[in-house]
């Protein structure tokens, strides 16, 4: 909980103020302090797991009680290997290289001056999140890492997880000698709201909802600060003719095994008029060994009565479950309309043989990124790569794609001159 020094609760504006104050001097201390604060963190975390584990169970019992989704119930529920995968993330991203100060080549040059780039942190950053306790602090680790102050709102359904995991991360931070203000959480039964939090344009620099795809509407309909939009689920695979049954069948079941969010899970398959339907055949039987539910369009569901109709308005929403459905196009070209019309935009596969449709494929589908036989499954602590990554954005806006460590920074020109003229 977000509090004074007389233990009383702050509102938002406070609460953003004493951030905005903490970023400045977060932005000036060096990279080996933040590093450290990240593995204090990490420390902290695992010495307190039985008290995390202890309050998800009373939140989980409570929204049982309050009939919250089973989804929600999903992503809330907290097991020792959650919490552990958490502890090596944030251990990771201590021993990653330090991202601010980055000096790069600027793309413009200045008369009988230096002109260069460099990288440098955002300022305040809100995560706006529903379940996921462990997710803020992942979050708090990349804003640290990268000295942006964070402040959390989490939602009801995860109180006590969220409170237990805050004040942990704080204790950690405080003992790392890191400013006052720069970690800061705003718990859900505080009374203020998620617009409360997001109108505060002045002192906040980025707002990243994490959640159901009403929950990121919400934020970017409500916000006067710049939001990351993150996105999950809706990603379209076009099998092509071409297409190897075997590939196709691994690219949807692997992109389902990114547990609990399932980011970029493949819940919609676009299939040439022509395909083999022995092969359709074969494919939904072996996803429906797997507990998959199997949907068509009209037309597939004509042909074989057995597969469940996929409402028109499905096509252009996630599901966030086991759900595939399979919907039938006349080309290449009319599965790139329809994914760019239809699609979340953050990862969409192709399954071919063809290296003629697959650059097409990526060059005219408008998403985030494109995997050609390849699963598009997420990991948030790649094995390979020095990267941690908090999410998946669909827009175009601050940042698109993976959202990682240098999502998290700007870049300041700097133009160094001899007085001269």
């Amino acid at each position: 909980m977000t509090t004074d020094s007389q233990g009383t609760a702050l509102d938002p504006t406070t609460a953003i103020q004493n951030a905005y104050r903490a970023s400045l001097e977060l932005a000036t201390t060096q990279g080996m302090v933040r590093s450290r604060a990240v593995q204090a963190m990490a420390r902290s975390l695992k010495s307190q797991q039985d008290d995390i584990l202890e309050a998800n169970t009373l939140d989980l019992e409570m929204s049982r009680e309050m009939a919250v989704p089973d989804l929600l119930l999903e992503w809330l529920k907290l097991t020792p290997e959650r919490l552990q995968n958490t502890v090596q993330i944030l251990q990771h991203l201590s021993e990653l290289p330090d991202p601010i100060g980055r000096v790069m080549t600027a793309n413009f040059q200045v008369d009988q001056c230096q002109t260069y780039s460099q990288l440098m942190p955002l300022g305040v950053i809100a995560l706006v999140y529903e379940a996921f306790p462990e997710l803020s602090a992942i979050a708090a680790g990349l804003c640290i890492k990268t000295g942006n102050s964070l402040i959390l709102k989490g939602g009801s359904e995860a109180s006590h997880s969220n409170g237990v995991i805050a004040q942990a991360l704080q204790e950690a931070i405080e003992d790392a000698g890191l400013p006052n203000g720069c970690l800061q959480s705003l718990p859900a039964d505080q009374g203020s709201s998620i617009r409360d939090l997001v109108m505060h344009d002045r002192y906040l620099n980025l707002v990243i909802p994490y959640g159901r795809p009403s929950l990121v509407q919400q934020v970017v309909r409500q916000s006067a600060a710049p939001v990351l939009k993150s996105a999950m689920g809706n990603c379209y695979l076009y099998w092509s003719p071409s297409g190897n049954l075997e590939s196709a069948r691994w690219m949807i079941l692997d992109s389902h095994m990114s547990e609990p969010d399932p980011v970029n899970a493949i819940e919609k398959v676009l299939i040439h008029r022509q395909q083999n339907p022995s092969s359709l055949a074969m494919l939904w039987g072996s996803l429906r060994e797997k507990g998959f539910e199997i949907r068509g369009d009209a037309s597939l569901v004509s042909e074989f009565p057995e597969l469940t109709l996929s409402e028109e308005s499905e096509w252009s929403q996630a599901y966030l479950d086991r759900i595939v459905a399979f919907k039938v196009v006349d080309s290449l070209e009319g599965a790139i309309t329809w994914v760019n019309h239809h699609s979340s935009g953050h990862a969409d596969c192709l399954a071919t043989e063809s290296y003629q449709e697959s650059r097409q494929f990526a060059l005219g589908v408008n998403s985030a990124s494109t995997y050609i036989n390849a699963s598009p499954r997420f990991y948030r602590n790649p094995k390979r790569g020095d990267a941690i990554f908090l999410g998946m954005s669909n827009q175009k806006g601050h940042r698109r794609g993976l959202i990682s460590l240098e999502t998290l920074t700007t870049t300041k020109h700097i133009i160094q001159g001899t007085g001269q003229f």
